[in-house]
């Protein structure tokens, strides 16, 4: 599986630039491709409206958060979208190209599968952002 250049590109520019808060990736004639971008003010419910309920997705959302302490963090998510009503081929080929993908992408702080949007919802994320 092939992964397109400007989906290295986005993610550096979303790590280091902060010019978006995610990035959503999706398999197309044998390579991954970016597929939409979260501006820098772009919400949560935006990102979780952007996952297709019968399609696979791979993503990355920089979440900004408070420590208990009250310090200012950011954390970068990698999120496999394979809900249970997508073809079988498309979950097999996004779960055996996703570990290969997510090694192109440096920075990766947490990685989450969802087959379901409550399985990425907000609160399991500042949970796992903890």
């Amino acid at each position: 599986m092939a992964v397109h250049d400007d989906c290295k590109l986005k993610f550096q520019e979303l790590k280091s630039k902060r010019n978006y808060r995610y990035v959503v990736f999706k398999i197309e004639e044998q390579q991954v491709v970016v597929e939409k971008l979260g501006g820098p003010t772009a919400s949560y419910e935006d990102f979780m409206a952007c996952f297709p309920p019968n399609e696979c997705r791979y993503a990355v959302y920089d979440f900004d958060f408070t420590t208990n302490e009250n310090c200012q963090k950011s954390k970068i998510f990698f999120i496999a979208w394979s809900p249970d009503s997508s073809a079988v081929r498309m979950k097999m080929v996004y779960a055996s190209s996703k570990d290969r993908f997510k090694r192109e992408l440096d920075g990766i702080q947490v990685d989450m599968q969802a087959t379901d949007p409550s399985e990425m919802s907000l609160d399991l994320v500042k949970a796992r952002a903890m």
